[in-house]
Parts: C-alpha cells; sequence; structure tokens
C-alpha cells in the first residue's frame, strides 16, 4: 500500500473510531473494563454488614472501637490488543475483509481506551509473535497502531493462538484487559494457554467471519484456496450435501469454539463482516456492565 494511500485510510478509519468511541461506547467501556483493582482511600467507622475482612485492625485498637478500610477502584487500565495476521483473515466475499474488519474494531477499542485515560499496547501474532508494540497513551501512538494494523504482513500464514496468549502472560506482569481479535481458524485446541491467561488478565474473545464459513452458497464449481497452507481444490456448490456438510462443520466448530471460552471463563462475540460490529461491541460490553 502506497504512504499516501495508507494516510488516507487512517484518517478515515480515525474518523469512524473517534466518533464511535465518544458517542457510543465512552459510557459503556467504562462499566465494562473496571481498572485492574481496588487501591486504599481511607478509614470508617465499622457498620452493620461491613466485611470483617476490611477492619483496620490497628486503627480499631487505637481508638478501641470497629475500623473498616475503604477502597477505590483503580481506572487506569492497561489495553492489549492481540491481533491475528495469519493468511485466513485475507479473505471477504461481502463489503470487506475479515482484516479489514479487525482493523477497525481494534482502531474503536483503541480510542474508547484512550479516552479513558488507558495505555494500549498491540501483539500482532500468526503462528509466531509478529510483532510487538508495548502500551502507550495518547492519540499519535494510536494512529501509529493503525497504521502498522493496515500495511503490517507476518512472516508466516499459519495461526497459534496460544502462543500469542502465552507472550501476553510473560510480557505483562500486571493485570490488564486484553482483547483476542481473530477468525479463530486454529488447528489444536488452546484451551490451557486461554485458561491461564484468563486468571492473570482479563481477556475477551472477538471472532471475525465471513458469511461464506456458515453458509455455502448453490454457484456451481468453485476453485478453493486454505489461505494457511496453500492447499487449492475444487468443489461443487450445487451439491446440497455438500452445503449440508459445510453446514455441519461450521455449528460443529462453533459449539467447540465456544466450550473452550465457557472452560476458560472468558466472554466472547461472533460477527460477520457483513454485520454491524457496533452492536457486537455492545452486547459484549453489556455482558460485563
Amino acid at each position: 500500500m502506497e504512504p499516501q494511500e495508507i494516510i488516507k485510510k487512517v484518517r478515515k478509519i480515525e474518523i469512524k473510531a473517534r466518533g464511535l468511541s465518544s458517542n457510543i461506547f465512552a459510557g459503556q467501556y467504562h462499566t465494562a473494563f473496571k481498572g485492574r483493582g481496588m487501591a486504599f482511600s481511607e478509614v470508617r467507622d465499622y457498620q452493620f454488614g461491613d466485611d470483617v475482612r476490611d477492619i483496620d485492625w490497628n486503627v480499631t485498637a487505637r481508638f478501641h472501637r470497629p475500623y473498616v478500610k475503604v477502597f477505590e477502584e483503580e481506572r487506569e487500565l492497561t489495553v492489549m490488543l492481540l491481533i491475528d495476521v495469519s493468511g485466513s483473515l485475507d479473505f471477504g466475499t461481502r463489503r470487506q475483509m475479515k482484516r479489514d474488519m479487525v482493523t477497525e474494531i481494534a482502531a474503536t477499542l483503541a480510542f474508547s481506551a484512550i479516552q479513558n485515560n488507558d495505555k494500549t499496547g498491540v501483539i500482532f501474532f500468526s503462528d509466531r509473535i509478529e510483532k510487538y508494540i508495548p502500551p502507550k497513551k495518547g492519540r499519535k501512538h494510536i494512529l501509529y497502531i493503525i497504521r502498522e494494523m493496515l500495511d503490517f504482513r507476518g512472516a508466516s500464514r499459519r495461526t497459534d493462538i496460544g502462543v500469542a496468549l502465552e507472550f501476553l502472560s510473560g510480557v505483562m506482569k500486571r493485570r490488564c484487559t486484553a482483547f483476542v481479535l481473530s477468525d479463530f481458524y486454529v488447528r489444536g485446541d488452546f484451551t490451557q494457554p486461554l485458561t491461564i491467561c484468563s486468571r492473570k488478565h482479563d481477556v475477551a474473545a472477538i471472532q471475525v467471519y465471513d458469511p461464506f464459513a456458515k453458509e455455502l452458497p448453490d454457484v456451481g464449481l468453485l476453485k478453493v484456496v486454505d489461505a494457511e497452507t496453500g492447499h487449492e481444490q475444487y468443489i461443487d456448490t450445487s451439491s446440497r450435501r455438500l452445503r449440508e456438510a459445510h453446514r455441519s462443520y461450521w455449528l460443529r466448530r462453533e459449539a467447540t469454539l465456544q466450550e473452550t471460552f465457557n472452560k476458560s471463563n472468558v466472554d466472547s462475540i461472533s460477527i460477520a463482516t457483513d454485520e454491524d460490529f457496533v452492536k457486537a461491541l455492545l452486547m459484549l460490553f453489556k455482558k460485563r456492565g
């Protein structure tokens, strides 16, 4: 992509993402992602119903009556975007590529983060860590991230989500909020690294898929290519049996994926490239509110 074209695209995405994060997501984001913990604020008299574990025994002993510690939420977050840059994202039959939608969603989340004075960082991954952008604040940093999302191409076309999750656990020592953005076309089970990561961090999964993955259209003989392996073959989409088998495979795959998220205690949403991702993100925020 030419530099001028990248600048134009960055500006277009910024206008849309900033508008969404300002007008729609500001309150919901703040409510859904509450900060990394609680900080001590003050002490007050013990009241009936207070948790005895919050009693400040030093102050209680000094004044001969019970006092409890009051905590306030630490609002500042670190938001990490784990972005799949494998070959399967370079596909789209409706409106846009999966990669383009992932970029728009990530940009919207990033602008929502900086409006709440949160830091944002990125991990680009395939079946390896392709690039790590450490978390920082500010519009300039977000625009750099968007430029990278538009222009970056990984060395590998395959996918291993476990690698990205293990890297996140290693590089982020303090608790953060992490969004995994992928089509989740993975070979193998990543339940264990996801479970380990979600115990340490606040993880949410955002699946982006093309409608063809769900329903194969009846368009006759069709050449299909596996974007990650390069394997090519022709399929006869006029075959009802083939279309039903394709649909059954999708349903089984989605059920397995959902089971992985449930086992790992991770909130998730699934968005087709011809759908409005705003509604899906609001649904994710509502789940966590």
